[in-house]
């Protein structure tokens, strides 16, 4: 059985990732605004995960015999000033996600949850991943600076990213 405080933080959780989809949508929006395609590309396949991550949470609340309660999805912004603009963001916002997975198992260990916590080990790894994923793409954008030539190498990088969800 789920314990009420973890199943209400699981279910803002929720609300959280559903967040981060949003968000890097309206961030591929902007990206396809300004003509580049491949980054759009690898805000789409971000939004995916994003979206991946809520129903993994989604699930394992009834599996645990909880019950998720939908709350209303944030309007996120809808202007960068550029590319490198938004990748700052994004990584802003994944080091706050990451607070968040951790505030989860620091909850779920004082509910001597053990279950969530195993579960929250998944989430704890994957913005381990999340951070450097973002921050490398951060590090090239610095490289290139007004470099629109660079911008492009990279542009056509990022749109080869695929999502693949992980098997479950």
């Amino acid at each position: 059985m789920l314990p009420e405080k973890m199943e209400k933080a699981l279910n803002e959780q929720i609300n959280a990732e559903m967040y981060s989809s949003y968000l890097y949508l309206s961030m591929e929006s902007y990206f396809q605004s300004i003509g580049l395609a491949g980054f759009a590309s690898w805000m789409r396949m971000q939004a995916q995960e994003e979206m991946f991550h809520a129903m993994k949470i989604y699930d394992f609340v009834y599996e645990r015999g909880g019950r998720v309660i939908l709350a209303a999805i944030d309007q996120p912004p809808a202007e960068w000033k550029s590319a490198l603009d938004v990748f700052e963001n994004v990584l802003s916002h994944e080091q706050k996600v990451t607070g968040l997975i951790n505030d989860l198992v620091n909850l779920a260990l004082d509910e001597r949850d053990h279950a969530t916590n195993i579960f929250l080990q998944w989430f704890v790894t994957e913005q381990v991943e999340e951070e450097a994923g973002v921050g490398s793409v951060l590090d090239k954008l610095k490289l290139v600076g007004d470099d629109t030539s660079g911008l492009f190498v990279l542009e056509q990088e990022l749109g080869k990213r695929v999502f693949t969800p992980p098997a479950t």
